[in-house]
Formats: C-alpha cells, sequence, structure tokens
C-alpha cells in the first residue's frame, strides 16, 4: 500500500506557515513499550497491497478513467460519514451540493463546488476525534500533499492545490488505483446489472483487478417501493420472463452465474434482520403471486418472504460459490422526507438491534459444514460480537466474522472488535478488513489505520507475553492481506 502521494505540484503556505506533517505514530498505543512492539509489527504491514473485497467505487469510474469532478465532488459529496456530522450541525443537504431526485424539484442544490469546499473546511473542528478526521487527514496529506489543515482562512488555497492536481494525470481513476498500490477492488452492483464496465475492463486485462459483487437486495423486499419494476429489469436483465415464483428463482440463478463469468466472488445481502428461515413452497409461491399480481403483501409476509430469500441465497451459494455476505441492523434512509427528495442511501441509516443466534440457525443448520459455502457476517451492534457472532463464527466453519462495518470501523470500534471477538473467534475465522466505501480516495486511508489498529492490538499481546514477536508479525499480514483474499475466494 502505497502512501507516497502523487502529487507533482509544491503547496504554496503563506509566509511563516509550518507545513502540517501527520505524526508516524498516529492511532498506536500511547504506552511506550506497547508502542514500540507496534511499530515494529505494522512496519511489516503498512507497504502490503490493498485487497479491497467490500466497497461502492463504481466500475465506470475504473473503466472509463475520465479526471475527477472538482474537490467538492470527490471528497465531500460522496462521503456520507462527512454530510451527516455537517448535516447534525444545521448545514442543509441541498447546501452540501446534493441534487435532489427530481429534476423538477423547487429545490436547488448549490451549484458552486468552492462554496461547498468552504463550508467542509470552516467545519474541520466537527470532526475532531471521528474516523472521517482521520481518513481525510490521510488523503489530504499523504495522497494530495496539502500543508496545512483546514479552516475558513485556507479552504480556497486547499481547493486551488487539489484542483491542480485532479487536472493532472496522476490523479485520474487508473493511476490512483496503482499508486494506491490495490491489487482487487469488488464493486457492488445491482442485479440487472449489464456488467458492461467490468467487460471493458477484463479486456483492458483488468478483469482480476476490479470485479463485481451480486447484490439483490431490491428484488428480496416484497414491500419495497418500485419492486415490480425492479422485477422487470430482472427480467430484462436475465432474458427471461419472471411471471412465477419458479421463473424468478431461475432468473436469479441466471443472473448469479452472469456474475460470476465476470469475475465476482460474493454476493452482498443488506437486510434489516438476520433471519433466515425457509418458508413451505407453497407459502412462497403464494406470497410472491401475491405480490407480483399487484397485491400489497403484508408487512409479515414480506418479511417472512425476504428471510426465506436469504436462505434461498445461501443454497444458490453452495451451489455457485459466491461467498454471501450478511449485515443487517440497519434502518435505512431514516429521514422519509430526505428519501423522497434526494433518494435511496441520502436520508441517514441508523442502527437498529439485531438478533443472530436463532436468526441464523436454520442456514447454518442447513449450511454451515457445506465445504462449497462461505458466510460472512457483519455488525453494528457490538453488544452481539462475543455473546453471538464469535461463538456461531467459532465453531460453525462455513462462517466468518466480518471486520467493524458502518458505524464500528473506527479506531476505537476495531480495538473493540478484536477484544471481544478474538478469544472466542481467534483471528483465523475473521475475514480481514473491508473499506465499504464510496470515497475512493479513502482506501487507503482506511486499511492504514486497520493495520495500525490491528498492530496495537497485537503488540499487547506480545508485551504481556501472550504472543511472541513473530507469531504478531505474522498475524498482522494474515489479517491485513491473506485472510481478505481466503475469505472471498470462491468455493465452487
Amino acid at each position: 500500500m502505497s502512501t507516497a502521494t502523487p502529487s507533482t505540484t509544491t503547496y504554496a503556505l503563506p509566509d511563516g506557515a509550518r507545513p502540517w506533517q501527520l505524526h508516524d505514530d498516529r492511532a498506536l498505543p500511547a504506552d511506550p513499550s506497547t508502542r514500540a512492539a507496534a511499530r515494529e509489527i505494522y512496519q511489516q504491514t503498512r507497504a502490503l497491497p490493498i485487497v479491497s473485497m467490500h466497497g461502492h467505487v463504481e466500475a465506470q469510474t475504473i473503466d472509463e478513467n475520465l479526471p475527477f469532478g472538482n474537490p467538492a465532488e470527490l471528497l465531500v459529496v460522496p462521503d456520507h460519514y462527512l454530510v451527516r456530522m455537517l448535516v447534525s450541525q444545521g448545514a442543509s443537504v441541498d447546501r452540501l451540493g446534493i441534487a435532489p431526485v427530481d429534476p423538477a424539484s423547487t429545490v436547488v442544490p448549490e451549484q458552486d463546488p468552492r462554496a461547498v469546499w468552504r463550508r467542509f473546511c470552516e467545519s474541520w473542528h466537527l470532526f475532531r476525534g471521528t474516523p472521517t478526521r482521520y481518513w481525510m487527514e490521510h488523503e489530504l496529506v499523504e495522497v494530495f500533499g496539502v500543508a496545512e489543515r483546514p479552516s475558513a482562512e485556507s479552504a480556497d488555497r486547499i481547493y486551488d492545490h487539489l484542483d491542480a492536481a485532479l487536472r493532472s494525470d496522476a490523479f485520474r481513476p487508473r493511476a490512483l488505483f496503482d499508486s494506491f498500490d490495490i491489487e482487487i477492488l469488488a464493486s457492488t452492483d445491482p442485479a440487472w446489472s449489464p456488467l458492461t464496465h467490468h467487460a471493458n475492463l477484463a479486456a483492458a486485462g483488468w478483469g482480476e483487478r476490479v470485479v463485481p459483487t451480486f447484490r439483490p437486495d431490491p428484488l428480496l423486499h416484497l414491500d419495497r417501493p418500485g419492486w415490480r419494476g425492479d422485477v422487470d429489469l430482472l427480467s430484462a436483465a436475465a432474458s427471461l420472463d419472471v411471471t412465477s415464483y419458479p421463473t424468478y428463482l431461475e432468473a436469479l440463478r441466471e443472473r448469479r452465474a452472469a456474475f460470476v463469468a465476470a469475475g465476482a466472488r460474493a454476493t452482498d445481502h443488506g437486510h434489516l434482520l438476520a433471519d433466515t428461515t425457509p418458508l413451505p413452497d407453497s407459502e412462497a409461491h403464494r406470497i410472491f403471486d401475491l405480490a407480483l399480481s399487484g397485491v400489497a403483501p403484508s408487512p409479515a409476509e414480506a418479511q417472512a418472504f425476504s428471510g426465506h430469500m436469504l436462505f434461498q441465497m445461501a443454497a444458490m451459494s453452495a451451489e455457485d460459490g459466491l461467498v454471501m455476505q450478511l449485515h443487517p441492523g440497519v434502518l435505512r434512509d431514516h429521514d422519509r422526507s430526505v428519501l423522497a427528495t434526494f433518494g435511496a442511501d441520502k436520508g441517514y441509516d441508523i442502527p437498529v438491534q439485531a438478533e443472530y443466534t436463532r436468526s441464523l440457525r436454520p442456514l447454518l443448520e442447513a449450511f454451515g459444514h457445506h465445504p462449497g459455502f462461505r458466510l460472512v457476517v457483519f455488525t453494528i451492534d457490538e453488544t452481539v460480537y462475543s455473546r453471538e457472532l464469535a461463538p456461531l463464527a467459532g465453531v460453525y466453519p462455513a462462517m466468518r466474522l466480518g471486520a467493524p462495518w458502518w458505524f464500528l470501523d473506527s479506531p476505537d470500534g476495531m480495538r473493540r472488535f478484536r477484544e471481544t471477538s478474538t478469544e472466542t473467534a481467534g483471528f483465523y475465522n475473521t475475514t480481514g478488513f473491508v473499506d465499504d466505501t464510496r470515497a475512493f480516495c479513502s482506501i487507503p486511508a482506511r486499511h492504514d489505520l486497520s493495520r495500525r489498529i490491528d498492530a496495537g492490538y497485537l503488540a499487547r499481546l506480545v508485551v504481556e507475553h501472550r504472543l511472541d514477536l513473530d507469531e504478531a508479525t505474522e498475524t498482522a499480514v494474515d489479517l491485513a492481506y491473506t485472510l481478505p483474499k481466503a475469505a472471498y475466494a470462491r468455493r465452487g
């Protein structure tokens, strides 16, 4: 993982100003003896290639390799961590440059990207103590060569520096992909995606570097607005008329096969609950046919069907070898008015409590020992790590515990994850880090933070004489590089 900036421009500081520098020991333990061991461990992982197996950078970005837009468009608008903090302090979504989904809307977004950037810079203090601060510092200093902290006074100078850098070939997507030393990146794609950009990348020799991930969520929730239209998209993509429950399953299998042919390693499922209880075929037929006919199923029926379909997705994964990722426990788009105006993923995702032990039991009883099946489970409810998820991952060979995700991919969240899961699941029933980001330039920052936190946790085990240094170093390399590749290897 490269930390050197590809910038070819020199940052112009005001007279007498000292350049902004990041401490090389940032996020490492404060205790001197532990920090010394952590430094040694981290040095063995900091330059490893990035294995990014779960994220939301679009293949189109890498395929077209066009220059990124302005600094606000690249670093502010797509970063929902950053946006939600500014909104919490009174900034409206439209004032941050986010456009409404309806072109005829009376809501007019901020048109001046420099104004959006200024709003971010003058609010820099709001991010103290947050992972967003760490990631953005890394991006600005290590990637772009910015030499002063964001502020109302420095905003325009930083903007001009970033804007000049983004016009250079060194900051096009493929050049950054190489400078970040990304070995493989997985996008997340709807089930009906034609995968055109992945095909283009494969033809250009990038087929093993950028791979799709099958995301069927909209099709599995019968009460989701627009569900019937999404079924039509599935039908067209699969070249199969979905007129019944059996043809629906057939179309999903057809699309999974297309993803496998395009190099996919995994599926991705973001349900509210973790329920995987299968329904009798007759009941699944009845509920699906009801929805297909235009009659809305009851909330209980819709929820039962979505749980049933998670079981069916597991059965298909056992057949085709795609790793199944499950990350429940998030109430999507909490503010329905923001959802209606600005679209999905703009209305603030909020965690809810999720139960796993009973919910995953049907799936794990059926496939937990299947040699062709792999399940990676994420959570944003820390209370279940030691109580439910670590014990499950610590016994079922098909299950792996996913990295801290969403609100937990923070320094202390990652540290607590190791503390609460390792004693039961060990290190080798986890997947290593996934960055889960749309913000392309934050990928190296996120992986770097994870490597530092793991180095610190392992260093504590060394100074407590629970691990030897060579074991800790080997484990750190596995967590950063070996385990993600192994966890997301297709099983078929």
